[in-house]
C-alpha cells in the first residue's frame, strides 16, 4: 500500500512532459500544471502555427499564455522531496530494460526524456537542460526519446540524413541528394515537422469530433430515456381515459337499462289495472245481462211489471272503453336514439382516432428531412395568398394561389398589411411544424421564400430576405442566391423554373430544392425560428409565380 501511495504522489507531482518532478511550476488557463521550461519549449515549437494547446488535455490558447510560477505547488514539492519521496522517485527515473538511457550519464543511466536529431543523442533532464540555456542548441530538433539514433547517419557519407528521397522511399544526407539520388523527388526532412503538426491539427479536428459524437451520444441516449417515459406515460394515461370512457359507456347503458325497466314496469302496471277494471265490469255487465233476461222470460204479467221498475235502469247500452292501442311500437324509438347515439359515437371516434394517430406518427425526434419526392409531398400545406398584404403592383388570380407583376397599379383598398414598396405577398395560413410547397415563376425572376408576419411593410428593409425576418431563394434564369439580412450567397444548380420549399419549424430546418424529374437541394438552412412563418414571393417586373397544386 505504500508503494501505491509513492507512486500515487508520484503521478500527481510530475511533470507529463519530461515525467519528472515538477521545477517551477506554473498551471495554464485549463488547470494542468507543468515545469515552466517544459511547457515553455512546448509552445516554443507551436508559435509558428499561432495556436498552443496544453499537452495533456489538448485545450488550445489563441493568445499564448502568460506563466508564473506556482509557489504554493512548489513549495509543497520542496517539501515532498525532504520527506524521501525524491529518493522514491530517484529509483523511477533510472532507465530499464525497455527505456532509453541517457547517453550522457556516467555509472547508472538515468532515462532519457528527449533525444536530439542534430546531436544524434538521448538526455536525461539533467543533461538536457544545455539545450534549453544555450541559444545555439535551442535550435536543435528534440524528439521524444527513442533507440538507434545511428540509423539516421548516411552509410556512405557519415552524414545526418535531413532529406527523404520520395522517388526510393528512404532518408538520405545532403550529399546522396546530388549524388545517387540526383533528380530524384526529394524533400526535407523538416517538411516532416509540418506534416506532422498539420497531422496534429487534424488529430485535433478528429479529437473534438470524438468529443462532439461522445455528446451526441449522451444527448441521444438522453433522447431515447425521455422517448421512453413519455411513451410509458402517455400510455398510463390513456389507458385511464379509455377506461373512464368506457366506465362512462357503461354506466350509460346501465342507466338506459334501468330506466327502460323502470317504464316498462310502469307501463304494464297502469295496462294491468285498466285490465282489472274492465274485467270488474265485464263482471257487472253479465249479471246485469242475466236480470235482464230473466226479466224478459217472466210470463206473469204482473210480476213483470213489479220487478220492471228495479231493472230499467240496466236496458242502457253501457259506453265502450275508448282505449287505442299503438301499433307495435313501444321501445322502439329508445332503440333508434341508442342507434343514432351509437353512430355518432362512430364518426367522432373515427375523426378522434385519425388525429390521434396522427399524433403519434408524427413524432419525430430527429433531424431527418425527407429523401423523396414523395417523401416531400407527405407534408404538403394548402397555402393561399393573402391579397391584404399584396403591393398594389399584383394582380391576384381569383383562387389567391397565382400572382402576376404588370407593372400598374390596382385599386386595392388600404391595410396595414400591404407591402407599400415591393412587388411582394405573403400566405395567408401561418406555417407551423413541417410543410412543404412548390412554387411556379416565369419571367425576370422571383424570390421564393418565408417570413414572420410583423415584418415591415414598407421601405428597403421590407423586402423578403433583406431582414433578419425573413429568408429567400431569388430564382432567375442561369442563377440562384440565398438572401437574408441583406446578406447573399451564391448558389449552383440545375436550372428549373419550379422551387421545393420544406420547412421544418420546431427542427429550425429550412431547405429548396430545384423541382424537375428530379429533386436537387439547392440551399439548407439550420437556424431557430421564434415565430410562425407565412410563405412569401417577391416579384421582378414583368414576371409571375404561382403556389402549384399538388396532389
Amino acid at each position: 500500500m505504500e508503494k501505491k501511495g509513492d507512486q500515487l504522489d508520484r503521478e500527481n507531482f510530475c511533470c507529463s512532459i519530461c515525467l519528472d518532478l515538477l521545477k517551477d511550476p506554473v498551471a495554464i488557463p485549463c488547470g494542468h500544471s507543468f515545469c515552466m521550461n517544459c511547457i515553455e519549449a512546448h509552445w516554443d515549437g507551436e508559435d509558428q502555427r499561432g495556436i498552443h494547446s496544453c499537452p495533456q488535455c489538448r485545450e488550445t490558447f489563441t493568445q499564448r499564455p502568460v506563466l508564473k510560477k506556482n509557489f504554493m505547488l512548489a513549495a509543497l514539492v520542496d517539501q515532498l522531496k525532504k520527506t524521501g519521496l525524491q529518493a522514491a522517485h530517484a529509483d523511477h527515473c533510472y532507465a530499464g530494460p525497455e527505456d532509453v538511457a541517457c547517453d550522457f550519464c556516467s555509472g547508472r543511466k538515468r532515462k532519457a526524456t528527449k533525444s536530439c536529431l542534430f546531436c544524434l543523442a538521448s538526455y536525461c533532464e539533467k543533461h538536457l537542460q544545455p539545450h534549453y540555456d544555450s541559444a545555439p542548441l535551442k535550435k536543435h530538433k528534440l524528439v521524444e526519446p527513442f533507440k538507434n539514433l545511428q540509423e539516421n547517419i548516411c552509410s556512405l557519407h557519415d552524414e545526418v540524413m535531413k532529406m527523404f528521397c520520395r522517388t526510393d522511399q528512404k532518408y538520405i544526407c545532403y550529399l546522396c541528394s546530388v549524388e545517387e539520388h540526383k533528380g530524384h523527388d526529394t524533400v526535407s526532412a523538416v517538411s516532416a515537422t509540418e506534416w506532422q503538426r498539420e497531422l496534429e491539427v487534424r488529430r485535433e479536428e478528429i479529437q473534438q469530433g470524438i468529443q462532439d459524437r461522445e455528446k451526441d451520444v449522451k444527448l441521444l441516449q438522453q433522447e431515447v430515456e425521455a422517448i421512453n417515459h413519455s411513451a410509458d406515460k402517455t400510455v398510463e394515461d390513456s389507458e385511464e381515459m379509455f377506461t373512464q370512457l368506457i366506465r362512462l359507456i357503461h354506466k350509460r347503458s346501465s342507466d338506459v337499462k334501468q330506466q327502460i325497466r323502470s317504464q316498462q314496469e310502469t307501463e304494464v302496471s297502469r295496462v294491468k289495472e285498466l285490465q282489472e277494471k274492465l274485467e270488474q265490469e265485464i263482471t257487472e255487465l253479465k249479471r246485469k245481462d242475466a236480470e235482464l233476461k230473466q226479466l224478459s222470460n217472466t210470463e206473469d204479467h204482473n210480476q213483470f211489471l213489479h220487478n220492471y221498475p228495479s231493472v230499467s235502469a240496466l236496458s242502457g247500452s253501457p259506453h265502450s272503453s275508448g282505449i287505442k292501442i299503438r301499433p307495435l311500437r313501444y321501445f322502439e324509438d329508445v332503440t333508434a336514439a341508442v342507434s343514432e347515439l351509437r353512430d355518432k359515437l362512430q364518426d367522432i371516434l373515427g375523426d378522434s382516432w385519425t388525429n390521434v394517430s396522427l399524433k403519434i406518427t408524427d413524432v419525430d425526434v430527429l433531424l431527418s428531412e425527407p429523401t423523396s419526392r414523395a417523401g416531400f409531398l407527405r407534408y404538403l400545406c394548402k397555402i393561399t395568398l393573402d391579397p391584404n398584404s399584396a403591393n398594389r403592383r399584383l394582380l391576384m388570380s381569383k383562387e389567391n394561389r397565382k400572382v402576376t407583376d404588370l407593372e400598374k397599379r390596382h385599386p386595392y383598398p388600404d391595410h396595414p398589411d400591404r407591402f407599400t414598396d415591393f412587388s411582394q405577398v405573403l400566405s395567408r395560413e401561418s406555417l407551423t411544424g413541417r410543410c412543404y410547397w412548390e412554387v411556379e415563376w416565369s419571367g425576370v425572376g422571383a424570390y421564393v421564400g418565408v417570413s414572420y408576419k410583423n415584418v415591415s411593410r414598407s421601405g428597403r428593409e421590407c423586402g423578403i430576405g433583406w431582414n433578419e425576418k425573413s429568408w429567400a431563394l431569388d430564382c432567375g434564369p442561369d442563377r440562384y442566391a440565398f438572401y437574408h439580412n441583406d446578406v447573399s450567397t451564391s448558389i449552383s444548380g440545375p436550372d428549373s423554373s419550379r422551387v421545393g420549399v420544406y420547412l421544418d419549424h420546431r427542427a429550425g430546418l429550412l431547405s429548396f430544392y430545384s423541382v424537375s424529374d428530379t429533386m436537387t437541394l439547392l440551399h439548407r438552412v439550420q437556424t431557430t425560428f421564434t415565430q410562425p412563418l407565412h410563405a412569401g414571393i417577391h416579384l421582378y417586373v414583368q414576371s409571375y409565380a404561382e403556389i402549384c397544386k399538388l396532389e
